[in-house]
Protein backbone atom coordinates (compact mmCIF):
# COMPACT_ATOMS: atom_id res chain seq x y z
CA UNK A 1 0.00 0.00 0.00
CA UNK A 2 1.33 3.03 -0.65
CA UNK A 3 3.45 5.49 1.55
CA UNK A 4 0.39 8.55 1.69
CA UNK A 5 -2.06 6.17 2.56
CA UNK A 6 -0.47 4.12 5.05
CA UNK A 7 0.81 7.38 7.43
CA UNK A 8 -2.72 7.44 9.47
CA UNK A 9 -6.01 6.90 8.80
CA UNK A 10 -7.03 10.17 8.49
CA UNK A 11 -4.19 11.02 6.31
CA UNK A 12 -5.40 8.30 4.15
CA UNK A 13 -8.96 9.60 3.67
CA UNK A 14 -7.34 12.94 3.06
CA UNK A 15 -5.61 11.26 0.04
CA UNK A 16 -8.26 9.41 -1.26
CA UNK A 17 -10.07 12.29 -1.43
CA UNK A 18 -8.01 14.28 -3.33
CA UNK A 19 -6.59 11.58 -5.96
CA UNK A 20 -9.87 10.93 -6.68
CA UNK A 21 -10.62 14.77 -7.73
CA UNK A 22 -8.07 14.90 -10.11
CA UNK A 23 -9.30 14.44 -13.78
CA UNK A 24 -7.99 13.86 -16.97
CA UNK A 25 -6.93 17.57 -17.49
CA UNK A 26 -4.38 16.98 -14.72
CA UNK A 27 -3.55 14.08 -16.04
CA UNK A 28 -2.32 15.86 -19.50
CA UNK A 29 -0.24 18.66 -17.60
CA UNK A 30 2.64 19.52 -15.41
CA UNK A 31 3.44 17.00 -12.21
CA UNK A 32 0.59 15.17 -12.98
CA UNK A 33 1.67 13.93 -16.55
CA UNK A 34 4.44 11.37 -17.04
CA UNK A 35 7.07 14.16 -18.15
CA UNK A 36 8.98 16.51 -15.85
CA UNK A 37 7.49 19.42 -14.04
CA UNK A 38 8.26 21.87 -11.46
CA UNK A 39 6.71 22.22 -7.73
CA UNK A 40 7.41 25.52 -5.52
CA UNK A 41 7.21 25.09 -2.10
CA UNK A 42 6.87 28.83 -0.64
CA UNK A 43 8.09 28.79 2.99
CA UNK A 44 9.28 30.83 5.62
CA UNK A 45 13.12 31.75 6.73
CA UNK A 46 14.20 29.04 9.02
CA UNK A 47 12.90 26.10 6.84
CA UNK A 48 15.17 26.61 4.12
CA UNK A 49 17.64 23.11 5.75
CA UNK A 50 14.40 21.34 6.88
CA UNK A 51 12.74 21.30 2.97
CA UNK A 52 16.15 21.20 1.58
CA UNK A 53 15.94 17.72 3.13
CA UNK A 54 12.66 16.72 2.92
CA UNK A 55 12.28 17.46 -0.71
CA UNK A 56 15.33 15.16 -1.86
CA UNK A 57 13.84 12.31 0.08
CA UNK A 58 10.28 13.07 -1.48
CA UNK A 59 11.54 13.72 -4.97
CA UNK A 60 12.61 9.68 -4.77
CA UNK A 61 9.48 8.56 -2.76
CA UNK A 62 7.57 10.02 -5.56
CA UNK A 63 9.59 9.10 -8.60
CA UNK A 64 9.28 5.19 -6.81
CA UNK A 65 5.27 5.60 -6.32
CA UNK A 66 4.32 7.45 -9.53
CA UNK A 67 6.90 7.21 -12.07
CA UNK A 68 6.87 11.16 -12.19
CA UNK A 69 9.83 13.08 -12.11
CA UNK A 70 9.48 16.58 -10.42
CA UNK A 71 11.88 19.58 -9.73
CA UNK A 72 10.82 20.07 -6.19
CA UNK A 73 11.80 23.44 -5.32
CA UNK A 74 11.47 26.36 -2.78
CA UNK A 75 11.15 29.67 -1.56
CA UNK A 76 12.38 30.98 1.15
CA UNK A 77 11.81 34.40 3.32
CA UNK A 78 9.84 36.16 5.95
CA UNK A 79 6.00 34.82 6.73
CA UNK A 80 4.07 37.88 6.40
CA UNK A 81 6.03 38.83 2.99
CA UNK A 82 5.80 35.13 1.53
CA UNK A 83 2.12 35.20 1.49
CA UNK A 84 1.77 38.49 -0.17
CA UNK A 85 3.89 37.13 -3.02
CA UNK A 86 2.03 34.36 -3.47
CA UNK A 87 -1.45 37.01 -3.58
CA UNK A 88 0.58 39.21 -6.21
CA UNK A 89 1.24 36.08 -8.28
CA UNK A 90 3.85 33.76 -7.13
CA UNK A 91 2.71 30.17 -7.97
CA UNK A 92 3.27 27.89 -5.18
CA UNK A 93 1.99 24.78 -5.43
CA UNK A 94 1.97 24.14 -1.28
CA UNK A 95 2.63 26.47 1.33
CA UNK A 96 4.28 26.07 4.41
CA UNK A 97 4.44 29.41 6.59
CA UNK A 98 4.84 30.48 10.16
CA UNK A 99 1.36 30.94 11.40
CA UNK A 100 -1.98 30.30 10.20
CA UNK A 101 -2.61 34.06 9.75
CA UNK A 102 -0.59 33.97 6.57
CA UNK A 103 -2.62 31.15 5.43
CA UNK A 104 -5.68 33.15 5.74
CA UNK A 105 -4.40 36.06 3.91
CA UNK A 106 -4.06 33.65 0.89
CA UNK A 107 -7.26 31.97 1.59
CA UNK A 108 -9.04 35.69 1.28
CA UNK A 109 -7.43 36.51 -1.94
CA UNK A 110 -9.03 33.06 -2.89
CA UNK A 111 -6.33 31.18 -3.80
CA UNK A 112 -6.80 28.70 -0.71
CA UNK A 113 -9.80 27.06 0.03
CA UNK A 114 -11.42 28.59 2.94
CA UNK A 115 -11.71 25.39 4.88
CA UNK A 116 -8.10 24.83 4.20
CA UNK A 117 -7.38 24.21 8.39
CA UNK A 118 -9.32 21.30 8.35
CA UNK A 119 -7.85 19.45 5.26
CA UNK A 120 -4.82 18.07 7.56
CA UNK A 121 -4.80 16.48 10.67
CA UNK A 122 -3.46 18.87 13.90
CA UNK A 123 -4.55 21.93 12.11
CA UNK A 124 -2.69 21.52 9.06
CA UNK A 125 0.30 21.76 11.56
CA UNK A 126 2.72 18.67 11.13
CA UNK A 127 4.91 20.20 13.70
CA UNK A 128 5.24 22.73 15.88
CA UNK A 129 7.85 25.07 17.78
CA UNK A 130 8.43 27.56 20.29
CA UNK A 131 10.24 30.76 21.24
CA UNK A 132 13.26 31.13 23.02
CA UNK A 133 16.77 33.04 23.41
CA UNK A 134 20.00 32.83 22.17
CA UNK A 135 23.15 34.12 23.79
CA UNK A 136 26.82 33.90 23.35
CA UNK A 137 28.77 31.28 25.19
CA UNK A 138 29.13 31.72 29.07
CA UNK A 139 25.66 33.99 28.79
CA UNK A 140 27.67 37.15 29.92
CA UNK A 141 24.77 39.43 30.19
CA UNK A 142 23.13 37.28 32.56
CA UNK A 143 19.81 36.47 30.35
CA UNK A 144 17.32 34.15 31.59
CA UNK A 145 13.68 35.44 31.29
CA UNK A 146 11.96 38.27 29.26
CA UNK A 147 12.54 40.98 32.59
CA UNK A 148 16.26 40.60 31.55
CA UNK A 149 15.10 42.42 27.98
CA UNK A 150 13.94 45.42 29.43
CA UNK A 151 17.19 46.34 31.49
CA UNK A 152 19.19 49.18 30.06
CA UNK A 153 22.49 47.19 29.57
CA UNK A 154 20.68 44.15 27.24
CA UNK A 155 20.38 45.01 23.42
CA UNK A 156 18.33 42.94 21.47
CA UNK A 157 18.10 41.31 17.66
CA UNK A 158 14.48 39.90 16.70
CA UNK A 159 12.67 40.08 13.39
CA UNK A 160 9.93 42.95 12.30
CA UNK A 161 6.50 41.54 13.19
CA UNK A 162 4.81 43.23 9.90
CA UNK A 163 6.54 41.15 7.45
CA UNK A 164 7.88 37.98 10.00
CA UNK A 165 5.74 35.01 11.17
CA UNK A 166 8.58 34.16 13.80
CA UNK A 167 8.49 37.78 14.81
CA UNK A 168 4.78 37.99 15.80
CA UNK A 169 5.47 34.15 17.62
CA UNK A 170 8.32 36.50 19.41
CA UNK A 171 6.25 39.79 20.42
CA UNK A 172 3.13 37.12 21.47
CA UNK A 173 5.52 35.22 23.63
CA UNK A 174 6.70 38.46 25.12
CA UNK A 175 3.28 40.04 25.77
CA UNK A 176 2.27 37.25 27.56
CA UNK A 177 4.90 37.16 29.62
CA UNK A 178 4.15 40.60 30.61
CA UNK A 179 0.35 40.35 30.86
CA UNK A 180 0.75 38.09 33.45
CA UNK A 181 3.73 39.81 35.40
CA UNK A 182 1.26 42.84 35.59
CA UNK A 183 -2.20 41.20 36.41
CA UNK A 184 -3.54 42.24 33.24
CA UNK A 185 -2.65 45.99 33.38
CA UNK A 186 -2.54 46.98 29.53
CA UNK A 187 -0.20 50.35 30.20
CA UNK A 188 2.23 48.42 32.29
CA UNK A 189 2.50 45.73 29.73
CA UNK A 190 2.70 48.25 26.98
CA UNK A 191 5.68 49.94 28.24
CA UNK A 192 7.26 46.56 29.09
CA UNK A 193 6.70 45.65 25.61
CA UNK A 194 7.94 49.28 24.21
CA UNK A 195 10.86 49.07 26.40
CA UNK A 196 12.04 45.23 25.09
CA UNK A 197 11.68 46.97 21.42
CA UNK A 198 13.45 50.42 22.38
CA UNK A 199 16.27 47.88 23.28
CA UNK A 200 16.04 46.36 19.57
CA UNK A 201 19.56 46.75 17.71
CA UNK A 202 18.40 45.21 14.55
CA UNK A 203 15.15 44.34 12.99
CA UNK A 204 15.31 42.19 10.32
CA UNK A 205 12.31 41.25 7.51
CA UNK A 206 12.61 37.35 8.36
CA UNK A 207 14.04 34.90 11.54
CA UNK A 208 16.95 33.98 9.14
CA UNK A 209 18.11 37.46 8.55
CA UNK A 210 17.90 38.11 12.35
CA UNK A 211 20.20 34.84 13.08
CA UNK A 212 22.50 36.23 10.80
CA UNK A 213 22.31 40.10 12.29
CA UNK A 214 23.38 38.12 16.02
CA UNK A 215 25.81 35.26 14.73
CA UNK A 216 27.90 36.54 11.53
CA UNK A 217 27.36 40.55 12.22
CA UNK A 218 27.87 40.32 15.75
CA UNK A 219 24.73 42.44 16.57
CA UNK A 220 23.14 42.10 19.92
CA UNK A 221 23.18 40.19 23.32
CA UNK A 222 20.59 38.19 22.03
CA UNK A 223 18.41 36.44 20.18
CA UNK A 224 14.66 35.68 20.33
CA UNK A 225 14.42 33.22 18.10
CA UNK A 226 12.35 30.12 16.25
CA UNK A 227 13.77 27.34 18.82
CA UNK A 228 14.72 25.23 15.99
CA UNK A 229 16.58 28.33 14.56
CA UNK A 230 18.62 28.71 17.87
CA UNK A 231 19.42 24.90 18.07
CA UNK A 232 20.62 24.96 14.21
CA UNK A 233 23.05 27.38 15.51
CA UNK A 234 24.34 25.67 18.21
CA UNK A 235 24.69 22.64 16.01
CA UNK A 236 26.96 24.23 13.98
CA UNK A 237 28.97 26.48 16.52
CA UNK A 238 29.53 26.13 19.69
CA UNK A 239 30.38 29.67 20.96
CA UNK A 240 26.26 30.59 21.90
CA UNK A 241 23.64 28.69 24.20
CA UNK A 242 20.14 28.77 24.56
CA UNK A 243 18.24 29.98 27.54
CA UNK A 244 14.56 29.13 28.03
CA UNK A 245 12.26 31.58 29.28
CA UNK A 246 9.63 30.49 32.28
CA UNK A 247 7.01 30.93 29.99
CA UNK A 248 6.96 30.94 25.97
CA UNK A 249 4.11 30.19 23.29
CA UNK A 250 3.53 27.08 20.73
CA UNK A 251 3.75 28.04 17.64
CA UNK A 252 2.44 25.96 15.18
CA UNK A 253 3.87 26.41 11.88
CA UNK A 254 0.75 26.06 8.77
CA UNK A 255 0.82 24.41 5.79
CA UNK A 256 -1.22 24.61 2.83
CA UNK A 257 -2.15 23.07 -0.73
CA UNK A 258 -2.74 26.45 -3.00
CA UNK A 259 -5.42 25.39 -4.73
CA UNK A 260 -6.01 27.88 -7.49
CA UNK A 261 -2.29 27.06 -8.79
CA UNK A 262 -2.28 23.51 -8.32
CA UNK A 263 -6.22 23.05 -10.42
CA UNK A 264 -4.27 25.33 -12.65
CA UNK A 265 -1.19 23.32 -13.01
CA UNK A 266 -2.14 19.83 -12.69
CA UNK A 267 -0.50 19.43 -9.66
CA UNK A 268 -3.11 18.72 -7.00
CA UNK A 269 -2.23 14.66 -6.63
CA UNK A 270 1.27 15.66 -6.01
CA UNK A 271 0.74 18.75 -3.48
CA UNK A 272 -1.32 16.04 -1.22
CA UNK A 273 0.66 13.84 -1.08
CA UNK A 274 3.95 15.89 -0.18
CA UNK A 275 2.18 17.52 2.72
CA UNK A 276 1.08 14.02 3.71
CA UNK A 277 4.47 12.66 3.59
CA UNK A 278 5.14 15.32 6.33
CA UNK A 279 2.88 13.20 8.66
CA UNK A 280 4.22 10.45 7.88
CA UNK A 281 7.02 8.60 9.92
CA UNK A 282 9.84 9.10 7.60
CA UNK A 283 8.47 12.79 7.22
CA UNK A 284 8.26 13.37 11.40
CA UNK A 285 11.47 12.39 11.34
CA UNK A 286 12.92 14.84 8.92
CA UNK A 287 11.47 17.39 10.81
CA UNK A 288 12.66 16.02 14.37
CA UNK A 289 15.99 15.90 12.90
CA UNK A 290 15.90 19.20 11.94
CA UNK A 291 14.80 20.30 15.53
CA UNK A 292 11.20 20.98 15.09
CA UNK A 293 8.98 19.36 17.46
CA UNK A 294 7.20 16.42 15.36
CA UNK A 295 3.77 15.40 16.27
CA UNK A 296 4.41 11.78 16.22
CA UNK A 297 4.55 10.96 19.60
CA UNK A 298 7.11 8.25 19.49
CA UNK A 299 9.66 10.29 17.55
CA UNK A 300 8.91 12.92 19.81
CA UNK A 301 10.05 11.14 22.69
CA UNK A 302 13.28 9.69 20.28
CA UNK A 303 14.43 13.17 20.34
CA UNK A 304 13.12 14.43 23.39
CA UNK A 305 16.41 15.51 25.21
CA UNK A 306 17.12 17.66 22.09
CA UNK A 307 14.07 20.60 23.21
CA UNK A 308 14.51 22.48 26.19
CA UNK A 309 11.72 22.38 28.95
CA UNK A 310 8.89 25.03 28.75
CA UNK A 311 6.03 26.19 30.07
CA UNK A 312 3.95 26.71 27.06
CA UNK A 313 0.50 28.29 25.94
CA UNK A 314 -1.66 28.56 22.91
CA UNK A 315 -2.15 31.61 20.93
CA UNK A 316 -6.30 30.96 21.11
CA UNK A 317 -6.00 30.54 25.03
CA UNK A 318 -4.07 33.66 25.13
CA UNK A 319 -5.24 36.00 22.68
CA UNK A 320 -8.18 34.32 20.93
CA UNK A 321 -6.78 33.44 18.07
CA UNK A 322 -4.66 34.79 14.82
CA UNK A 323 -7.38 36.71 14.23
CA UNK A 324 -8.26 38.51 17.15
CA UNK A 325 -4.37 38.45 17.41
CA UNK A 326 -3.78 39.87 14.07
CA UNK A 327 -5.65 42.49 13.99
CA UNK A 328 -5.30 43.84 17.75
CA UNK A 329 -1.11 43.93 17.65
CA UNK A 330 -0.17 43.58 14.18
CA UNK A 331 -3.09 44.99 11.87
CA UNK A 332 -2.26 49.15 11.20
CA UNK A 333 -2.21 51.42 14.10
CA UNK A 334 -2.24 48.07 16.19
CA UNK A 335 -0.59 47.67 19.52
CA UNK A 336 2.87 47.14 17.49
CA UNK A 337 2.72 50.38 16.06
CA UNK A 338 1.44 51.96 18.92
CA UNK A 339 4.68 51.01 21.04
CA UNK A 340 6.93 50.74 18.39
CA UNK A 341 8.93 53.81 17.67
CA UNK A 342 12.32 53.28 15.28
Amino acid sequence: MKWWKTASLALGIVAAIGFAGCGSEQAANGADSKGAGEFLNVSYDPTRELYAEFNQVFTGEWKKESGQDVEFRQSNGGSGKQARSVIEGLEADVVTLALAYDVDEIAQAGLIDKDWLKKFPDNSAPYTSTIVFLVRKGNPKNIHDWDDLVRDDVKIVTPNPKTSGGARWNYLAAWEYARQKFNGDETQVKGFIKKLFQNVVALDSGARGATTSFVQRGQGDVLIAWENEALITLKDSPDYEIVAPSLSILAEPSVAVVDKVVDKKGTRKVAEAYINYLYSENGQEIAAKNFYRPRNKAIFEKYKSQFPELKLFTIDDAFGGWTKAQKEHFADGGTFDQIYQK
